[in-house]
């Protein structure tokens, strides 16, 4: 049997093609929308857990869904829908409360109800010291940074750990006022603790409402040093972190 071509093949052609695209657009679109997001880190204020020109999935899907959530954030309903409380210790995507346009990433240290103060560089909860605890491993080199950094290895009273910088134990954020976490919000900090701004600073970020949450950082996809762009592929061989790709955000 012949097989013939024409017209009627070329715009079969490009009908098919076009509705594969349409497809894509739309599985993608349903993905980004519900179960994973990518973000990049642009700052450093959560060294040594994130890394300026880390790429990360945020979940959606671990604490619900708000109009936050949706493409360019219609505000089509209030709330959440099948909403989770974040636990101690999630390294999170929210909304900024001062500009929700703006998105930030911090860990959850404070949950509603909760009294939250810093003394000495030692984050306090419910009047009670974290422990923590100077370590060597763990530290990352700050670039442009003329002064030694104090690495600690921070343990939340759920036992979730994880490494903190300090340059001082006296600056500016290292010793606060009793923070009262209002129902249904939350306390985040940086890991970086003397470079974030943060819930400590209430004028800037204050409490994060849960409407704010975006989801959980889970995975680091992608990681590129320095001041790199990502798409100068030529230069991955020297500029990729490529210890850091595909690690889990503790």
């Amino acid at each position: 049997m012949s097989v013939q071509t024409g017209t009627k093949d070329k715009e079969g052609g490009v009908g098919e093609t076009t509705r594969v695209v349409i497809h894509a657009l739309i599985i993608a679109l349903v993905i980004r929308t519900f179960l994973f997001q990518p973000f990049n880190i642009p700052s450093g204020s959560m060294i040594p857990t994130l890394l300026v020109g880390d790429y990360l999935f945020v979940s959606k899907y671990s604490y619900g869904y708000t109009h936050y959530s949706l493409p360019l954030s219609p505000d089509l309903f209030s709330g959440r829908i099948f909403g989770s409380q974040p636990q101690r210790g999630d390294v999170v995507v929210f909304r900024l409360p001062k500009d929700p346009t703006i998105d930030y990433i911090k860990r959850v240290v404070g949950l509603p109800g909760d009294r939250i103060q810093v003394i000495h560089g030692v984050l306090n909860i419910n009047g009670v010291p974290v422990k923590r605890e100077r370590v060597t491993q763990g530290c990352v080199p700050h670039e442009n940074v003329g002064q030694p950094v104090m690495c600690y290895r921070e343990t939340l009273p759920n036992g979730v750990t994880y490494i903190t910088h300090d340059f001082t134990d006296n600056g500016f954020l290292d010793n606060t006022e009793v923070f009262q976490v209002p129902p249904g919000n939350y306390f985040m900090m940086g890991d970086n603790r003397d470079n974030s701004t943060d819930s400590r600073v209430l004028s800037a970020v204050g409490y994060v409402p849960f409407e704010n949450l975006i989801g959980r950082a889970q995975i680091i996809f992608f990681s590129i040093g320095g001041d790199t762009p990502a798409w100068e592929i030529w230069d991955w061989p020297w500029a990729v972190r490529w210890r850091r790709l595909f690690t889990l955000v503790r």
